[in-house]
């Protein structure tokens, strides 16, 4: 089971979190999506929230500024946390606003509130899980979903909650998180998330 776990760590890393989100969002919203309009959202998702990053990513490790894409040390955090928190915001002002996309809108908010609060918790030298942060803010949004359009998703939030549970094991397993540092990025990760369907339910 150990090499297992850290499968999880990867297949729902926090970079892939974003698009996991706009794929549901998708599927459950009664919206009709053309294919055109399906093919505009997921450019703009991918290239402002994967490659983008990736790219800096590689950029920061050529300077010596990260190791891995894990980034196990506070001190590597920092950079790559605060060019998430622009490229959200970038996100939300240019593709994703309020208008078009309102659901999907407030997922993105709730993400730039989860990665401030991690970055902020840096300062006081404590490495909240950012792997927790998404894919509990991930199960919130997609309970949301499912209230606000009436799907009866039982299957796919109870997958979710226990893909919490597999994301937390893989980073205990490989000794990335304490205990502690896991249970505060999932509260930082769900309770934007839940605060925030007030607005959109």
């Amino acid at each position: 089971m150990k090499k297992i776990l850290p499968f999880f760590s990867y297949f729902f890393h926090p970079l892939f979190i974003p698009l996991l989100g706009t794929i549901f969002y998708v599927l459950l919203d009664n919206r009709h999506f053309t294919l055109p309009q399906c093919l505009i959202l997921f450019l703009q998702i991918i290239i402002i929230t994967v490659l983008l990053p990736v790219v800096f990513f590689f950029l920061l490790r050529t300077v010596g500024k990260v190791d891995s894409v894990m980034l196990s040390e506070i001190s590597q955090r920092k950079i790559p946390l605060l060019l998430q928190l622009m490229l959200f915001v970038v996100l939300i002002e240019k593709g994703i606003t309020y208008e078009r996309f309102t659901s999907l809108y407030f997922f993105f908010v709730g993400g730039i509130i989860s990665t401030l609060l991690a970055f902020l918790l840096l300062f006081f030298k404590f490495k909240a899980s950012i792997h927790m942060i998404g894919i509990s803010s991930l199960t919130v949004f997609i309970i949301g979903l499912s209230i606000a359009n009436e799907i009866n998703t039982i299957n796919t939030v109870a997958f979710f909650v226990i893909m919490n549970g597999f994301v937390a094991s893989s980073r205990l397993v490989m000794q990335a998180h304490s205990n502690k540092e896991l249970l505060i990025g999932f509260l930082c990760g769900a309770i934007p998330q839940a605060v925030l369907l007030y607005f959109w339910l």
